[in-house]
């Protein structure tokens, strides 16, 4: 497994780049947004990585974030989304945006992204508004009293918990999202939630 490569950008172009670490040179597909955030052919640059492997394709895609990885992820576990549907979307959205727009079920703007049907895009938001309220990653979790001090009390198994799992599943950090939960009106739902909290979060940045 490559988790991330860093070293000097060789090679700089819409959808590719390619950073070489000790003398051999990573080819990464990925998005436009990761794209027009690396620095200079020659700078030194870090992405975070996916190797793609089905049968006779192998190819290594790179992220700027983690929350776009996460997202990347996610795409290509929906029926008919392939890699490449994946990035496109990514290039047409950032992280925050795509999980805002599967959050509040708004499968339509998908519909922009070159080669995304309605059918597509309406699987996409089916199937990942259901993993991403479901999928529950508390286990995995590294407790931080600092963080978990900013949520309600009482908040244990709550709403309020399943929307910071969710948020964390997405590639969000519980220190980046339990703040903004704190604040949110604890009787909202787990998206609703996670829909306002993704908007405050884009909104910050």
């Amino acid at each position: 497994m490559i988790y991330s490569v860093r070293g000097t950008l060789t090679v700089k172009e819409l959808g590719f780049a390619v950073i070489e670490c000790g003398g051999v040179g990573y080819g990464c597909r990925t998005s436009y947004n990761t794209v027009a955030s690396l620095g200079e052919t020659g700078s030194e640059a870090m992405l975070y990585t996916y190797l793609y492997v089905r049968e006779d394709v192998v190819e290594l895609f790179g992220f700027a974030t983690l929350q776009e990885l996460s997202c990347f992820k996610l795409l290509i576990s929906v029926s008919g989304v392939g890699p490449k549907a994946a990035t496109s979307i990514l290039s047409d959205v950032t992280p925050e945006r795509f999980a805002f727009l599967v959050a509040s079920g708004d499968s339509k703007t998908f519909t922009k992204t070159k080669g995304i049907g309605a059918k597509t895009a309406q699987r996409i938001v089916l199937e990942l508004k259901d993993k991403i309220s479901s999928e529950s990653i508390s286990g995995s979790i590294a407790a931080d009293a600092a963080d978990f001090a900013a949520l309600p009390k009482g908040a244990a198994g709550s709403s309020v918990t399943e929307a910071l799992e969710a948020l964390m599943v997405l590639g969000y950090s519980q220190g980046e999202a339990a703040p903004i939960l704190g604040k949110l009106d604890p009787s909202l739902s787990t998206q609703e939630l996670i829909k306002e909290t993704l908007r405050i979060m884009a909104a910050n940045k």
